[in-house]
C-alpha cells in the first residue's frame, strides 16, 4: 500500500486578489511563487504562495473569486484551520507583527506546542505552531520577514467532520496515516514516515454540511512520489468504493482527487515538474503564466481577469 509523506498544498477561495496577495506575501512573508489561472475556470486567478522555491509542503494556493463572489459557510466536511510551523524563538515576533498590522491573535497550547490563532482577510482560520525539528523550507532571502522568523512550511490542517470514523479510515487505510493522540476532542493523525508537514487533526462538529465559497478551503492535497504512486492510491480508493478523478496534469504536478466520506475534498499531488517548469527560480510569480494549451487564448483570458498589481511588500513603495 502506498503511504503519503504528508501535506503537499492547501487550496482555498479568497475574495479580493490584491488583499489576498498583500496579506500572504506582505504580512506573512510567503513568496509569490506562481501567478496563473484556474485551469477549470480561466476567468479566475490561481495564486501560489510558499517558500523561496515553492517546496511541496509549503504552498497555500488561492482562487480569488473577487469581493462579489459567493461567501462560503463553514460547517462539517471542511477545513477549520491551516497551520504553519514557525521557529520556537519566533512566537513573540509574530504576535507583535500581526497585532501591529491589525490582526487579532489568540495564544494557545496544543500537544505541548505554542499555537497562535488568527484569520486572514476572508475569515480563513490560520495558525502558527512553534514546532521543533527540521524543515526543508527554503528561506526567501529578499522577503519582508527575517530568514530566522519566516514560516517553515505546513505544520498541519484541522478538518471538521460530522463523524470521526469515515474520515479517519481514509487517512489510515488509504493514505497511510497513524493515530498519534487525542487532546480536548482533537484527534491527531501523523503520516507514517512522520516529519515535515505530516499532521492532520480531526474534530467533530454538529454543524450542518458547509458551503463552498469565499473564506473557505477548497481542498487539501497530500504528497505522492510519482504518477505511478497516484495510480496505486487510485486503486486503494476504488477498493473502498470511493470514486476518484482521473489523474490530471496541473502543469507543476500531476493530481488525483477524491471526496472522502466526511465531505473533505482530498488531492494527491506529485513533486514534479515543479514551479520552474515555466519560469526561472529568480522570476517565480513575476508575471501571468499559462499552460501551453491556454496560450492561444491569452488575450481573452487577460481581458476577463480582475485588476491586480502584484503583492505589496514593505519597502516596495
Amino acid at each position: 500500500m502506498p503511504v503519503t509523506t504528508g501535506l503537499h498544498h492547501v487550496t482555498a477561495i479568497a475574495g479580493d486578489p490584491q488583499a489576498n496577495a498583500d496579506f500572504y506575501v506582505g504580512l506573512l512573508g510567503l513568496r509569490f511563487v506562481k501567478r496563473t489561472v484556474n485551469h477549470d475556470d480561466t476567468g479566475t486567478y490561481h495564486f501560489y504562495f510558499g517558500d523561496y522555491e515553492g517546496t511541496p509542503g509549503t504552498n497555500v494556493t488561492f482562487f480569488p473569486w473577487t469581493e462579489r463572489g459567493r461567501r462560503g459557510e463553514f460547517g462539517a466536511g471542511q477545513t477549520r484551520a491551516i497551520a504553519y510551523r514557525i521557529p520556537v524563538a519566533a512566537v513573540d515576533y509574530w504576535v507583535d507583527r500581526l497585532e501591529t498590522n491589525g490582526v487579532a491573535v489568540e495564544r494557545a497550547e496544543r500537544f505541548g506546542e505554542p499555537v497562535l490563532r488568527f484569520e486572514d482577510p476572508d475569515g480563513i482560520g490560520l495558525e502558527l505552531v512553534a514546532a521543533g525539528g527540521e524543515s526543508p523550507a527554503v528561506p526567501w532571502p529578499d522577503g519582508p520577514v527575517p530568514a530566522d522568523r519566516q514560516l517553515q512550511g505546513f505544520h498541519s490542517v484541522t478538518l471538521a467532520v460530522e463523524s470521526l470514523g469515515p474520515t479517519a479510515d481514509v487517512l489510515t487505510d488509504v493514505l497511510g496515516f497513524e493515530e498519534d493522540g487525542t487532546e480536548d476532542g482533537r484527534h491527531r493523525y501523523r503520516s507514517g514516515p512522520g516529519g515535515f508537514a505530516a499532521v492532520v487533526d480531526l474534530v467533530e462538529t454538529d454543524a450542518d454540511r458547509g458551503r463552498m465559497g469565499v473564506g473557505t478551503v477548497h481542498h487539501v492535497a497530500f504528497r505522492a512520489e510519482s504518477v505511478a504512486e497516484l495510480r496505486e492510491f487510485r486503486t486503494a480508493y476504488h477498493e473502498r468504493d470511493i470514486r476518484t478523478s482521473d489523474i490530471v496534469d496541473r502543469s507543476y504536478f500531476h493530481a488525483l482527487y477524491a471526496r472522502e466520506p466526511g465531505g473533505v475534498l482530498f488531492e494527491l499531488s506529485t513533486p514534479e515538474p515543479g514551479f520552474t517548469a515555466d519560469e526561472a527560480l529568480a522570476d517565480l510569480g513575476s508575471s501571468l503564466v499559462l499552460p501551453e494549451w491556454l496560450e492561444a487564448d491569452r488575450e481573452a483570458i487577460e481581458a476577463q481577469l480582475p485588476a491586480f498589481d502584484g503583492p505589496t511588500v514593505p519597502g516596495d513603495g
